[in-house]
């Protein structure tokens, strides 16, 4: 279907019909639009230029931020003032916050004064608060209207409302006293005071608070919308679902790159330059690299152990990579936990309670494995020669100690730099595995000497 519509499009241009391709655009759903601008970018600013403004604005607000300034450049004055006009001023906010100084500048001289004073004061607020998610339209009643005076009032300016599934009740000085959801009016008397129809539970976001919280309270409270309120629950705005899903997807993409070992990247992979892409990863591996020289130095400190028993080095890969490996588990899973709001950085004794239990499971079920493997090879052959119970004890107790350390440094790291205001994410599993790695040779080196010291050492 989408092949079709691409096709039919080409021949309408390659036909340079824009009445037909006008009308052909305006009965298309919008994300089939969004499909056309991803297939055909060259003609991405002719296919927002030819839509009527209003499905323009729809389509340009679910666009990526590099497709939305690629066609802010080209597109004709005139649509470029109707659209930034008529976007809604979240989503406006957010094309600003992406954009430099001088561009954001140009753009907002477009807006007539009094948003152009609304745009600058969202854009005060921090880069990552919920300020910068609100829209300031919505509909806002005093308690002592009747629901039929409520009705009227949205009659007249709901229309310029983003929402209107939920409406705010207020006090004379703006103070939020709750929220009443549009069907309870609906079906209620329409003398019934608003007052008497409130049970004051509502949920509201401080303006200053981060929009990953945001992100949690909606995820918990089923809403479609959410007030926000300065620090004296004067109402500001609203945070609609639409913008949280937005930034719940960039929030989730930029932890998956960061547990990855790299950078966040600013624009989708294929049209991020090579020179960038590099320039997002090189930091991380330098860091890495430098982090397993240490494993180097480990090994050289070693070194004259590993000559009386050249056997013990046989398992330095199963060992390191035993450990790495339950680190990068643990790890993965605090992150998405606290990324849930599962647990936070209050729990750390219950979640390292819990890995020690776990860890040692884990480290005794690989530390039998590995002295199976030990017993096994020895019936068959003469490898780990007449000392080869005190070999297989070593790497069985070596991986014990080493999977619990594993388990307890990828729980706690995230917690930690939680706790230091860090982004827990940057304890990515690569991170975590090459921490463990240096941390394990000592460990195993240091058993190897308690079992074999005397003997093989």
């Amino acid at each position: 279907m989408e092949e079709l519509i691409v096709e039919e499009v080409v021949e309408l241009i390659d036909k340079g019909d824009d009445a037909q391709l006008k009308v052909y655009l305006d009965d298309l759903n919008i994300s089939d639009v969004e499909h056309l601008i991803d297939e055909l970018p060259q003609y991405a600013v002719k296919f927002i230029d030819t839509l009527s403004i209003k499905r323009a604005v729809n389509v340009f607000r679910i666009l990526d931020f590099p497709t939305q300034g690629k066609i802010l450049k080209k597109l004709s004055g005139p649509k470029l003032t109707e659209l930034i006009n008529l976007m809604p001023p979240d989503d406006r906010t957010s094309l600003f916050s992406e954009l430099k100084g001088d561009a954001v500048a140009k753009l907002i001289q477009l807006l007539p004064a009094t948003e152009r004073v609304e745009a600058l004061s969202l854009l005060g607020y921090k880069e990552d608060s919920v300020g910068r998610l609100m829209t300031p339209d919505y509909v806002a009643v005093k308690k002592d209207w009747t629901v039929s005076r409520v009705l009227e009032h949205i009659r007249r300016y709901g229309k310029d409302s983003e929402t209107i599934d939920v409406i705010y009740v207020i006090d004379k000085g703006g103070v939020l006293l709750d929220d009443i959801r549009i069907r309870e009016i609906l079906l209620a008397d329409p003398e019934a005071k608003i007052g008497d129809l409130a049970d004051n539970r509502s949920i509201a976001l401080n303006v200053n608070a981060p929009q990953e919280d945001a992100i949690n309270v909606f995820r918990m409270n089923n809403r479609v919308a959410l007030p926000v309120v300065d620090d004296n629950d004067v109402l500001l705005g609203i945070v609609t679902v639409d913008d949280i899903l937005w930034i719940a997807n960039e929030e989730y993409t930029e932890d998956m790159h960061k547990i990855g070992g790299t950078e966040a990247l600013d624009e989708p992979y294929l049209d991020m330059p090579l020179f960038g892409l590099v320039k997002k990863r090189i930091g991380w591996l330098v860091i890495l690299f430098l982090g397993e020289m240490l494993t180097a130095t480990a090994m050289a400190h070693f070194e004259a152990d590993i000559a009386k028993a050249v056997v013990l080095a046989m398992f330095v890969p199963l060992i390191i990579s035993s450990g790495g490996n339950s680190g990068s588990q643990a790890s993965t899973l605090i992150i998405q936990a606290m990324a849930l709001g599962e647990i936070t950085v209050a729990d750390w004794w219950r979640v390292m309670r819990r890995e020690i239990l776990s860890g040692l499971m884990l480290g005794i079920a690989l530390g039998v494995i590995g002295f199976l493997r030990i017993f096994v090879w020895t019936m068959f052959s003469d490898m780990y020669g007449p000392h080869w119970i005190l070999i297989g004890c070593t790497v069985g107790v070596a991986l014990v100690g080493v999977v619990l350390w594993g388990s307890l440094s990828g729980s706690m790291l995230p917690l930690l730099l939680k706790k230091l205001g860090a982004d827990p994410a940057t304890s990515s599993a690569p991170f975590v595995a090459t921490l463990v790695d240096v941390t394990g040779l000592i460990i195993y080196f240091s058993v190897a000497v308690m079992f074999l010291k005397g003997v093989l050492l």
